[in-house]
Parts: structure tokens; sequence; C-alpha cells
């Protein structure tokens, strides 16, 4: 009877000792999941270096076909503010893109809008400083930033593949010369300017 009681009181324990470890590899998982989830949340990184203000539509349109985005490119857009332009070069050409930006609202907003059009197999929106990206990836740069911030990007984007583009929306980049400069008048707005520059860029001479 006794040996039946040991028996019977050993059962317990090895029940209660299992339910105790389940619980806790239970919770570490959990807390694992957390962990992960904070760490994809958007960061403050520092002060954005612009007022955020959105490329209208159709001009985001016009700088996509003034670069030729065609299939097999792969387009960054630094400083993507809600995503409009690698939403829009994901839904009209099919390529991949990337948006980059440090203000985590816009990353945010950037992230609602690729899930809201059905594009995440194409475009991803990444929180960095877009001084210390590495664009060895990308055939197509978009751009709207201050003509002083564009001079800060061209080591970046002297490295770019021969044949690249980079297309900026108002703002030149001083000491390169462009390939293009467009001129651009939607219905109803005031005119814009397009440039366009082809890598390796042609710098002027002093």
């Amino acid at each position: 009877m006794k040996r039946l009681w040991i028996l019977s009181l050993g059962a317990c324990l090895l029940a209660v000792t299992s339910a105790v470890l389940a619980f806790e590899a239970a919770t570490a998982e959990k807390s694992g999941q957390t962990a992960a989830a904070k760490e994809e949340e958007p960061k403050f990184i520092r002060t954005p270096d612009v007022i955020y203000v959105p490329t209208p539509y159709e001009v985001v349109e016009k700088m996509l076909e003034v670069a030729q985005v065609k299939k097999g490119d792969v387009v960054y857009d630094l400083g993507c503010g809600d995503g409009r332009i690698v939403v829009t070069a994901a839904k009209k050409y099919g390529v991949r893109a990337v948006g980059f930006d440090i203000d985590p609202e816009r990353i945010k907003e950037a992230r609602e809008n690729v899930r809201k059009n059905g594009v995440e197999d194409l475009v991803r929106i990444e929180q960095k400083d877009i001084f210390t990206l590495d664009l060895s990836e990308a055939t197509v740069v978009t751009l709207y930033l201050l003509p002083q911030l564009n001079v800060k990007l061209i080591p970046q984007l002297e490295k770019l593949k021969p044949g690249s583009r980079i297309v900026s929306h108002d703002f030149d980049m001083d000491g390169v010369i462009p390939d293009k400069v467009i001129h651009y008048k939607p219905k109803g707005q005031g005119e814009h300017t397009i440039y366009l520059w082809t890598t390796p860029l042609k710098k002027e001479k002093n």
C-alpha cells in the first residue's frame, strides 16, 4: 500500500513539473514574440532633414516615366514619406521598390499604404538614415529633398551601377549636370520641375 502511495505521489509531482515547464516555455515564447514585435516598431533616429510635403500623384507618375522605369529595375525612394512612389512603381511597372525614411510616423503610414495596395511582395519600407545607405542594389533613385541634401548624397550616388537613373522633384544637384530638365504642369496645379541624371554622373568643370 505504501508503495502504491509513493508511486501515485511521484506521478502527481511529475504531472505538476511538466505543467510548470510547459507554462514557462509558453511564457518565454510569448515574451520572445512580444520583443520581436517591439523591434519591428519604428524607432526615433533623429530629426527629419526636411518638412514632409508629399509629391502629387501626377508628378510621381511623371518622375517614373522620365526615369524610364522598366521590368527588372529596383527603385529606391530616399525620404519616402507615405510610400506613394514605391507603391506606384510596384503597381504600374511590377518592379521591386524600397522606401527609406527616418520619421516613425511616415514609416507606419508607408507600411500601411503598402498593405492597403497589396504590394508587400514587391515593396519594403525601411527606417534608415539615407546618408548611410548602400545604394548599390538600386537602378532608379527618386528624391524630393533640398538641393544641399542632394549634394550630400553625391558620394553614394556615384557608386550606382552605370546606367542607373536619379530623378528629383523640384530640386537640382549643384555641380552635377542633369541629362534632362522637365517642366511639368498637371491640370489644376502649379508647375513642377523634374531633374534626371544618369550614372556615371557628369560633373561641371570648375
